[in-house]
Formats: structure tokens, C-alpha cells, sequence
């Protein structure tokens, strides 16, 4: 059975950084929104894509910190929004629409990792609520803009889907919280998400991707202890990284921009990405985590579509 899960040979790789796979690339006239894009590998995505002359809209929780953080970086403006608050999402989305401007980038980067059992809306697991469906009601509301900019849609997954598809007889957590499942659930929730969005958007002009970032030391580990850090041998006691495996914020960011600007990706969508090419599927190649079936499916990809749609009251294509 062929797959379009297959490496294309891009010349980028797992050391690539975010600044190299723009290179050349002008991207003046472009306007990209960043979800999260003031802290870790965001604020990389928002300084590479600055750099290449794009405008960044950074929509943030927390807008004077994220102002802080881009200070100095020409081409950044900062908005409010938070995931977690449909109300919030729907706020953004009408400033922005207001100003008659397209998007040409959506990079849904902004999320969550492996927090206590909190909940969003109306009872919702918080990881599932931010990651996912912030993140796609967000897509639907700027769905005008999207279409009208051809947009590329780029979903911040990771390797942490393997750990659990979706969880259709209780995506809650309702029978016992487990924080890594409910993450590897809400990191499924991202490809689906851009494999059912792709199929939707492409007639459009507008596609989407997902991807592994890599293992990167940012703020995402701040549910973490040191001690769990340590006895998973991310670091040393001092703090200090001491799994080779880890990449820099800089490189960490790379497969995101490398998927958002490609020409090598044009006609393409759909597919999950690492390390600055098409993925392969897991268990393929040793060297590298891959994806699962379960994150790829069609059908479950648009049944969760219809299950975003019902709980956030929004879809762009109803």
C-alpha cells in the first residue's frame, strides 16, 4: 500500500535550524499568526519568520509578557487570546477579520504538556480543550481569511501522539486522569485536525500539515519536576541537558517554519512532518519515531472534525 508518508529529500534534518530553512525565502507581503509564538519555539518561529520579512501576529495568553518577549523583533504584533476560552478565540478572530487582512501562515503552535487534571468549557480535559480545540475553532473562525490567503495551516503535534488515539468512549478522563494520555490524546487530536482540514481547505488553495517538533528543553516542561526530568535522563541534576537527542528552541522550530514555507511541499498536505521533512510511518525507521495509523486515519480524522464542531458551536464548512 503507498503512502504520502514518505521523506522527499528536503536537505534540511533534525539540526537544521529555523532561521537556515527560510533562507532565501522572501516571505515581505505574508502576514503569519503564531499561537503561542512569544516563548520557546514559538518566539524561534516568530523571530525566523520576522527575519524572512513576513508580519507576525502573536496571539497570546499572557499579551505583556509576549509583548516583552518579540520586543526588538521588527514586524510583530501581539493580540489577546486564550485557547481555553471560546469567547476569547471567538474576540481574536473578529479584531483580526476586521482588519480585512488574509492569512497566508496559520502555525497553531501555542499548548500544553502533561498538566494536572483541569478542565475548560463545560467539563472539557484542558490538554484536549487548548491544544485541539482552541486551536480549531480558532482555524474555523479565520476561515475567511485563511481561504482568501491560500493559507498553509501547520499543526504543532509530537511523537507524543503515539501514547494514545482518541479516546471516543471517554476523552475526558472521566474513568481516571492520566496526564501522559491526555496528552498523547490532544497531540492525535493535531494530526487528525490537519489531515481532515487539508481534505476541506485544499479545494480552496488551502493547506495543512502536522508535525514533531523534536524533544526540545522549553517552557511546555513546566508541569514536569526536576526529578522526573532527571530520572527520565532529559538532564542532570544541575539542570543541564544530557540527552544528545535534544534539539536547541532554534532547531526545535525548524520543522514547524520548514512546513509553513516549503516550495517543496507545494501540491502537498495532509501530512505529518520532523525534522525538516515528510515523516515516515512509525516503526519504519529506527531513527526516527514516526507516525502512528491511528493519527492518519480519514474517518476517524472527520468524525473528530463533527466532535470539534459540536463542542465549540463553529465550522467553516457546515
Amino acid at each position: 500500500m503507498t503512502t504520502p508518508q514518505q521523506t522527499i529529500g528536503s536537505g534540511f534534518g533534525a539540526r537544521s535550524t529555523a532561521e537556515e530553512v527560510v533562507e532565501g525565502l522572501g516571505l515581505s507581503g505574508r502576514t503569519a499568526v503564531v499561537t503561542g509564538g512569544y516563548s520557546g519555539i514559538g518566539l524561534e518561529t516568530t523571530r525566523a519568520l520576522a527575519g524572512a520579512g513576513a508580519r507576525v501576529v502573536v496571539p497570546a495568553r499572557r499579551p505583556e509578557s509576549a509583548a516583552a518577549a518579540v520586543e526588538g523583533i521588527d514586524g510583530v504584533e501581539v493580540d489577546a487570546l486564550d485557547l481555553a476560552d471560546l469567547d476569547s478565540v471567538r474576540a481574536f478572530s473578529d479584531r483580526f477579520l476586521a482588519t480585512g487582512r488574509t492569512v497566508d501562515l496559520l502555525i497553531a503552535n501555542a499548548g500544553v504538556m502533561a498538566c494536572p487534571q483541569w478542565t475548560a468549557g463545560p467539563g472539557w480535559e484542558y490538554q484536549f480543550a487548548v491544544n485541539h480545540l482552541g486551536h480549531f475553532a480558532l482555524a474555523n473562525r479565520l476561515w475567511p481569511a485563511l481561504a482568501d490567503g491560500g493559507a498553509r495551516v501547520v499543526s504543532v503535534s509530537s511523537a507524543g501522539h503515539h501514547a494514545s488515539p482518541i479516546r471516543w468512549d471517554d476523552p475526558w478522563f472521566a474513568g481516571g486522569y492520566d496526564r501522559w494520555k491526555a496528552y498523547g490524546q490532544a497531540k492525535t487530536a493535531n494530526v487528525l485536525f490537519a489531515v481532515e482540514l487539508d481534505r476541506l481547505g485544499a479545494r480552496s488553495g488551502v493547506r495543512a500539515f502536522s508535525l514533531h517538533p523534536g524533544a526540545i528543553l522549553t517552557p511546555l516542561q513546566r508541569h514536569m519536576s526536576t526529578e522526573e526530568m532527571v530520572a527520565a535522563g532529559w538532564i542532570d541534576e544541575e539542570g543541564n541537558t544530557v540527552d544528545p537527542v535534544f534539539k536547541t528552541p532554534e532547531q526545535g522550530a525548524a520543522t514547524q517554519v520548514w512546513a509553513a514555507t516549503s516550495p517543496q511541499l507545494a501540491g502537498m498536505g495532509g501530512v505529518y512532518c520532523e525534522d525538516c521533512d515528510v515523516s515516515v510511518p512509525a516503526g519504519t525507521d529506527a531513527t526516527r519515531p514516526g507516525v502512528k495509523d491511528h493519527a492518519l486515519d480519514p474517518g476517524q480524522a472527520e468524525r473528530l472534525w463533527a466532535l470539534s464542531a459540536e463542542l465549540t458551536g463553529v465550522d467553516a464548512f457546515a
